[in-house]
């Protein structure tokens, strides 16, 4: 990396450390955050610099839209073989979810909301005709192996601003029925027969739905009444 500034490449080692451990690439505000950077344009001075090089892949007009060209750093002996995502099998998926050359069909399902709950009406993938694709650097590797179990949900509220989730946002759910404190979820609410994303805490019988904006209150619920539908694993960003 000797064409690499120091800068550079602590965010380099920052993205490829992040993207392992979370299956997902990091913000650019992440990114500043981590190498103390408080400019974005200096963060996004330094990547147009990497997407020169060919180290990483960037779609500027979602969130989260980097990628690492892992061939790449693994023939430049940055990252070893045992780094390299395994490639994408063309094919379709059990639930309908296609991945073709390493892109992958995920089934937008309905609104969710992010500030007071909203009823959802279920759909299955089968029938619904709204698709997403996205390739496996935005999904992650883990993800992407697992795809079946993923789905879309359109974001509709302002209460997970602080987590870059925003009006209009499409969040990729993986599907499960269990959670971290701490974890981006949807869940359904027995009772108020509505669904939300929020942060998970269970605390006692109750569950707290924590949302990210001081605008709005936690949501604390008898935990027997609520079901976890998934984790957030990514957010898309449709820029206008």
């Amino acid at each position: 990396m000797d064409n690499l500034s120091e800068r550079q490449q602590k965010i380099l080692k920052f993205i490829i450390e992040f993207y392992r451990k979370q299956e997902f690439p990091p913000t650019i505000r992440e990114i500043g955050k981590q190498v103390g950077i408080s400019s974005t344009s200096v963060v996004n001075y330094n990547l147009a610099r990497l997407e020169e090089l060919e180290l990483i892949i960037r779609r500027r007009e979602v969130s989260r839209g980097l990628s690492l060209n892992w061939q790449r750093l693994a023939e430049l002996n940055i990252v070893d073989e045992s780094y390299l995502n395994p490639a994408a099998i063309p094919g379709t998926h059990a639930n309908g979810n296609s991945a073709t050359g390493g892109q992958y069909r995920i089934p937008v399902l309905g609104p969710i909301a992010a500030g007071e709950p909203i009823a959802v009406e279920a759909r299955e993938p089968a029938t619904t005709d709204d698709w997403i694709v996205l390739t496996e650097g935005l999904l992650g590797s883990a993800n992407a192996r697992a795809v079946d179990e993923l789905f879309a949900l359109r974001v509709q509220g302002d209460s997970m601003i602080d987590a870059s989730v925003l009006d209009g946002d499409i969040v990729i759910i993986r599907r499960q029925q269990v959670a971290t404190d701490g974890e981006m979820v949807a869940v359904w609410i027995e009772g108020d027969e509505e669904t939300t994303l929020k942060y998970w805490r269970l605390e006692g019988e109750n569950v707290h739905l924590t949302p990210a904006n001081p605008n709005y209150n936690p949501i604390i619920r008898p935990a027997s009444t609520v079901s976890i539908k998934g984790r957030v694993v990514s957010v898309i960003r449709h820029l206008n």
